[in-house]
């Protein structure tokens, strides 16, 4: 069975136009000089990442530590050893994501700040508890 089209006319080209013209407005509209959104850099995000599984950490540890009134075994200072070390990598990630292109940094910029005083915080605690 064949099926038979009807002939484009001129109304249907000048439709097709207007609905191509169109949709060309409405993308102008929605990004910047037509460029196309940027999207935010995959080392960006993981480090965003790490910050929250840092802080949920690191709140859980507190809590472990406000209920064992400070008597905190060696594995919470095995799991402050662990979150040190997820700190250093989602900074070393965001300083990484920095460097891909034609991204959106945003996400780069609040994972390096949050562990630089993540890690800033760290390193007074060890310092105090030196002396």
């Amino acid at each position: 069975m064949i099926i038979k089209r009807k002939p484009k006319t001129e109304e249907d080209r000048a439709k097709a136009l207007i609905k191509e013209r169109e949709k060309r407005r409405k993308k102008m509209i929605r990004t910047k000089y037509g460029q196309a959104p940027l999207k935010h850099a995959k080392k960006g995000v993981y480090s965003c990442i790490y910050a929250v599984v840092v802080f949920l950490l690191l709140l859980l540890m507190m809590i472990h530590s406000y209920i064992s009134k400070g008597e905190v075994g060696l594995l919470m200072g095995f799991a402050g050893l662990g979150t040190l070390a997820l700190s250093v990598m989602g900074l070393s990630l965001g300083i990484r994501g920095r460097k891909e292109r034609d991204k959106n940094y945003i996400t780069c910029k609040v994972g390096i700040a949050v562990h630089s005083v993540f890690l800033a915080g760290m390193a007074a605690l060890f310092i105090r508890g030196l002396f």
